[in-house]
């Protein structure tokens, strides 16, 4: 198998399955138990809470473990408007993830007021938009750092310079980033930050919240004390454990996501440009994540791409894999004001680690006969269209 869809999800890493098992055999307990075997799997939890939190350059108290990235967007936004009951207004883009984009439908339902910014044609934000668009009751923004179809990145530091400036709150969705991207919450002067463990080489099912310290906080699951009473519900130890051993191993493999990968991403990406005829890149070039290229080919739609691609043993994908099935174009390219025909025809290949030469080599290989065999396909089908009732 050729893995290129690291934007939906990552192997675990040896290492990280290492780190986990022992609490999937060995220390099975509750963590919130009186006794002593309970108590030992509560240490481990808050030396797990320690490492994520050095990831992001936060205090270890300022991280709130929850099941994934989704939760960590409903939870910051859903905090926000219950702690601000008088501000109404939600300030998002065009773009981001469906966490954010069908939670903001959901809450204008309920009578609230969301404004989603456009974007420019290279995937870009306005912040002198930004700006004028947050009014004296606009209770929080929020605004990924990284798409995750493009890999376009925001100047999330700017943003939430402005938002404060406006007396906002601001939330970002960091999960394309770690690994990739330095963090650091004191820096980028968020109040929220939303990270998901199955993007950087940990198990799907555990993420975190980054809520930044005295900033109100209105727990989203409610249940138990746990998570300093933010968030009800047993603590999934072994999953936090992991999570812990990939922020580890994230940190460490900084360098390597931002020469190796990169080198990769682009021999793959300029190979396809010359390769092929009638292709071109989706978003700008420049800043953009090291790992994420999505390609438009024209004539073709991703969907014959994506099968045939599989047949040759390549993962890819046209867009979030949150929305596979949809019968929609990709959102995130209909912002950036691609067509119809553009959107369909796109296809994204996202890198990681365990990428080799070999692997982009192959690609290389297989994808300009494919481009090939159903751009032949279809204009064989137009070829032989005969009008209703034409004799052969």
């Amino acid at each position: 198998m050729y893995y290129f869809d690291n934007n939906a999800t990552t192997r675990v890493a040896p290492e990280v399955v290492d780190a986990m098992l022992p609490f999937l055999r060995e220390y099975w307990g509750n963590p919130s138990s009186a006794y002593h075997f309970g108590h030992q799997l509560a240490k481990h939890l808050e030396e797990a809470r320690a490492k994520v939190a050095a990831l992001i350059n936060a205090d270890p108290r300022e991280i709130v473990f929850t099941s994934c990235g989704t939760e960590s967007n409903n939870s910051a936004i859903h905090s926000t408007l219950v702690t601000h009951p008088e501000k109404r207004h939600v300030l998002t883009t065009s773009v981001e993830h469906s966490a954010n984009i069908k939670f903001c439908d959901y809450l204008q339902k309920q009578g609230y007021e969301i404004t989603l910014l456009p974007v420019e044609s290279d995937g870009s934000l306005d912040l002198h938009l930004l700006e004028k668009s947050i009014r004296p009751d606009t209770a929080i923004a929020s605004v990924m750092w990284a798409n995750n179809e493009t890999g376009v990145t925001f100047p999330i530091e700017e943003v939430a310079a402005i938002c404060r400036s406006k007396g906002a709150l601001f939330h970002t969705d960091a999960v394309q980033t770690p690994g990739k991207v330095k963090i650091d919450v004191k820096e980028l002067g968020v109040d929220f930050l939303s990270l998901s463990a199955h993007k950087l080489h940990a198990p799907k099912g555990i993420g975190l919240l980054y809520v930044k310290r005295r900033t109100k906080y209105q727990p989203y699951v409610i249940g138990g004390s746990q998570e300093r009473g933010r968030r009800g519900g047993t603590e999934n130890v072994a999953n936090i454990v992991a999570f812990g051993r990939a922020a580890e191993l994230a940190m460490g493999n900084l360098q390597d996501e931002n020469t190796r990968v990169r080198a990769l991403r682009d021999k793959l990406e300029n190979g396809i440009l010359t390769k092929i005829s009638k292709t071109s890149r989706n978003g700008a070039k420049e800043p953009r994540l090291s790992n994420t290229s999505n390609i438009a080919f024209d004539s073709v739609e991703a969907e014959g791409i994506l099968m045939l691609l599989d047949q040759a043993g390549i993962c890819a994908s046209s867009g979030s894999a949150c929305t596979t099935g949809s019968l929609d174009p990709s959102h995130v390219l209909t912002a950036m004001g691609c067509n119809v025909a553009r959107a369909r025809g796109s296809i994204r290949f996202s890198l990681g680690r365990y990428n080799t030469e070999s692997d982009v080599d192959y690609v290389l290989k297989q994808l300009p006969g494919i481009i090939g065999k159903l751009r032949g396909n279809t204009l064989s089908q137009k070829t032989t269209h005969r009008p209703l009732g034409q004799a052969a």
